[in-house]
């Protein structure tokens, strides 16, 4: 609601289509004024809606719908010929002059985490996250463009998880191979998905009453890292008294926008999807099991069965097994990618497991440690 606000003042000839990946539309959603459609994720076009949707996580399914959605938004709104996609937790703070420049002459527009090196904390979390942010994604109708989200919708139908080990992070590491099949532009406007990553250095001011981030007129701040603290520790880390006080300004400005939309209270409303029909929550150690192909056919209507019936039918294992795979490794991948079961980890393995765990920091010094035998 507070993206939709902030874009139709903008931007007011912009048409809004907010997905919503639930089971039914909220009274609240269809009769809010700058929602100009609500279409929920399992009216997109899916043949299986369920049984998609229970193999994933709530991030892991919010991401997984983004292609098919923009499929289906291409195919309902013949007459217009760009679509852009933005996260909910984004704000507008100007009209986008430049992206609608772009799309006359691209067809597919991303975004990078990092405009400039110097920050290898946020330089490493991109290698394993992704370098392009897909909290922002937009297109231009052209056979470029249908045949990349195809071929996106393709692999996040089955691999749209958070399994950064095996080097996938939802939908988002997927676009590091675009620029290489597609004809990509890749947007270097520090003013486009202002974020977290976006601090360190930056210079965000007031001028004219308007604001301009490093030269650039600001366009959105894409505000991730709300709901886990992490723009606090951000501002914390990379920001200090020259530069900090505009953007403070702007955080404690949107908290206010989303009290002012109600969002304490529809905060805490809970997924419709992370529950069986029975009422029963469902573990995320079967939403891994369920994605072994195998049970996609024997078990079409997941969310009528229960964690016990799935388990039975995986193999009886809904905890690590004695074989030594681990639940909640993906067994689709792991049917197409097989590493050896009695083979032990690589020191690869342990390094990568040993940052997602303590950090990459801490797991240097925890490996020189043992190098020098101390």
């Amino acid at each position: 609601m507070a993206l939709a606000d902030s874009l139709k003042r903008h931007n007011p000839k912009a048409i809004f289509v907010l997905c919503l990946v639930e089971r039914e539309v909220p009274k609240l959603a269809s009769d809010f004024e700058h929602f100009d459609h609500v279409v929920l994720a399992k009216d997109a076009g899916w043949e299986n809606f369920d049984s998609f949707m229970f193999r994933h996580s709530i991030v892991e399914a919010s991401t997984a719908v983004k292609p098919r959605f923009m499929q289906y938004l291409m195919e309902r709104f013949t007459e217009s010929g760009k679509f852009v996609y933005l996260d909910p937790d984004v704000l507008v703070y100007g009209e986008f002059v430049e992206l609608e420049a772009l799309l006359d002459k691209h067809s597919i527009v991303v975004a990078p985490h990092l405009l400039r090196p110097g920050n290898v904390d946020m330089e490493i979390s991109s290698l394993a996250h992704g370098s392009y942010n897909l909290g922002f994604l937009a297109v231009s109708r052209s056979a470029n463009s249908e045949k990349f989200v195809g071929w996106w919708a393709e692999r996040l139908f089955l691999f749209c998880y958070d399994d950064k080990v095996r080097g996938i992070f939802t939908d988002q590491k997927w676009i590091d191979l675009a620029p290489s099949f597609f004809d990509v532009h890749i947007l270097k406007h520090h003013g486009y998905d202002f974020a977290t990553w976006s601090l360190l250095g930056s210079d965000l001011r007031e001028q004219d009453g308007a604001y301009v981030v490093n030269g650039d007129p600001l366009r959105f701040i894409h505000f991730s890292g709300l709901d886990s603290g992490t723009i606090e520790k951000a501002i914390g880390w990379w920001l200090e008294d020259g530069n900090k006080g505009v953007f403070c300004k702007l955080f404690e400005e949107y908290k206010s926008t989303l009290d002012r939309f109600g969002q304490k209270e529809y905060g805490r409303l809970p997924w419709s999807y992370n529950a069986y029909g029975s009422g029963a929550p469902i573990k995320k150690s079967v939403r891994v099991l369920y994605r072994d192909p195998a049970l996609w056919s024997s078990i079409p209507s997941p969310f009528d069965s229960s964690d016990a019936q799935i388990s039975e039918a995986a193999g009886g294992a809904d905890s690590a097994k004695a074989d030594g795979v681990v639940v909640g490794e993906d067994a689709a991948l792991q049917a197409r990618y097989p590493r050896a079961k009695s083979a032990p980890p690589t020191i690869v393995d342990r390094f990568a497991r040993s940052i997602l765990d303590i950090g990459f920091g801490a797991s240097v010094a925890k490996s020189l440690k043992v190098l020098v035998g101390k």
